[in-house]
């Protein structure tokens, strides 16, 4: 198939199926003398798996890692995708469940419990974890929690990094190789050695990811424009500099 017709059949631009092979993630495997890329079965059912983990909400770096990866297993793939696709099947319900019942609530209809009023909402998972798993493995992600919990009985963690991101914030416009800048930026990096364990290397590559990952940026700028990219580069600074 050509890429008009593969972007015809999957509902997908064709400049979308451009970037995918100019970043490596989808590339034909043959293209005519005329220069028209060809997309076999093959290339099909790799596109399908993107799109897949897409709409679990990886971002196209790490499926591309993901994929490339082998030890990929394309059938145990399909199989959590089934499962978490489920799991996310199971939480909607619930909560078109909580919205109708609470526009019969508000129509004096019925009466709604406070545990009723939050059925669906879960907060208790982390959205990142089983990426993490994916990436670095099963040992990483365990220690890592273990030490999340271990800093949690000594102190509120979570107070602690949202003071230190609101701290950052609050130089966010100024030159991230600044003094203050960089004492702060250090702070992050010594209190995210507390939690796992982070070369200067992989500093660099988390703060690039605060940019290039949507998720990361969008929640990281909620406490001011253009916060990732401040810390991003003051984090760039900061691992090259030692």
């Amino acid at each position: 198939m050509q890429v008009k017709e593969v972007a015809d059949l999957v509902g997908i631009s064709i400049r979308t199926l451009h970037h995918y092979d100019a970043i490596g993630l989808l590339k034909p495997q043959h293209t005519t003398r005329a220069g028209y890329r060809i997309y076999t079965d093959s290339e099909l059912e790799r596109l399908q798996q993107i799109l897949f983990f897409k709409e679990l909400g990886f971002p196209l770096k790490n499926i591309k890692e993901i994929l490339d990866n082998p030890s990929f297993d394309q059938v145990e793939a399909l199989e959590k995708h089934r499962e978490r696709l489920l799991a996310k099947r199971r939480q909607i319900n619930t909560m078109l469940e909580t919205i109708q019942k609470t526009i019969r609530h508000t129509k004096g209809e019925l009466t709604m419990s406070n545990q009723e009023r939050f059925a669906g909402f879960d907060f208790s998972s982390n959205p990142y974890e089983q990426e993490a798993r994916e990436r670095w493995g099963d040992k990483a992600v365990d220690k890592a929690n273990a030490n999340i919990n271990e800093l949690n009985k000594r102190e509120n963690l979570e107070q602690t990094i949202n003071d230190l991101y609101h701290r950052l914030a609050a130089i966010r416009k100024e030159d991230p190789a600044s003094e203050i800048a960089q004492k702060r930026i250090g702070e992050w990096f010594h209190l995210l050695n507390e939690i796992g364990t982070y070369s200067l290397d992989a500093f660099k590559g988390l703060g690039q990811m605060y940019v290039e990952d949507d998720r990361f940026r969008k929640n990281i700028d909620q406490l001011g424009e253009g916060l990732a990219s401040f810390m991003r580069d003051a984090m760039v600074i900061y691992a090259d500099s030692k």
